[in-house]
């Protein structure tokens, strides 16, 4: 499936492996790139639901990926077939999951 970073600041992560706004422990940031590389390695959406430690989940508008306990890659996705099975995967945030 296709992957896109719609954020500035996750894209630049993406590219360099540093943000200035980003303040993110290297874990999080080595999960951040696991999770991009399961998402273009899955054939189809079963691929991400049948991954346990990904927790990936649909919410009323989005979508969400576990990167650890603390923080979830949010995304949106555009879906390419009528089973909804595949589609393109648009990044949009790393956020707080629980607010700390």
């Amino acid at each position: 499936m296709d992957v896109y970073i719609d954020d500035k600041e996750l894209e630049k992560l993406y590219e360099t492996g540093k943000s200035k706004k980003l303040k993110l422990r290297p874990e999080i940031i080595e999960k951040f790139f696991a999770a991009i590389q399961k998402i273009d390695a899955a054939k189809d959406i079963y691929d991400l639901w049948n991954d346990p430690s990904l927790n990936f989940k649909k919410y009323e508008k989005h979508y969400s990926m576990r990167l650890s306990g603390k923080y979830r890659l949010e995304m949106e996705v555009k879906w390419m077939n009528d089973e909804k099975t595949i589609g393109e995967f648009h990044l949009f945030e790393i956020s707080n999951h629980y607010g700390d």
